[in-house]
């Protein structure tokens, strides 16, 4: 049997509740998503294929590197004047929702 020292257990503990809501609470919602996609799918194209060679296609891409680049659009962490007056009025549930039914498009 392995025992482990009172702050072995305190550290485990930490960690699991650090990484819980990253795994599990932040499911998103698909529907919502859709729904919510219609200001994308102007340039984004309507089944997250864009119109443009010069624009990304957002279909199928990784769920994390779409909250990522939301996030990041939004905080105006990266720039491009479109997509940061875009996603500035997104909340975390927004993203969350598109991001689940975008990464759910082949």
């Amino acid at each position: 049997m392995i025992l482990l020292k009172r702050s072995q257990i305190k550290l485990f503990t930490a960690l699991i509740f650090l990484f819980f809501p990253l795994h599990f609470a932040a499911a998103g919602d698909a529907a919502i998503g859709k729904e919510k996609s219609t200001l994308c799918m102007g340039c984004h194209g309507s089944n997250g294929i864009s119109v443009s060679p010069e624009i990304p296609n957002l279909a199928g891409q990784k769920k994390t590197y779409l909250v990522n680049a939301l996030k990041d659009f939004r905080a105006e962490v990266r720039k491009n004047p479109i997509m940061n007056s875009m996603a500035k009025p997104l909340s975390d549930a927004d993203i969350e929702n598109l991001t689940t039914y975008f990464s759910s498009l082949k």
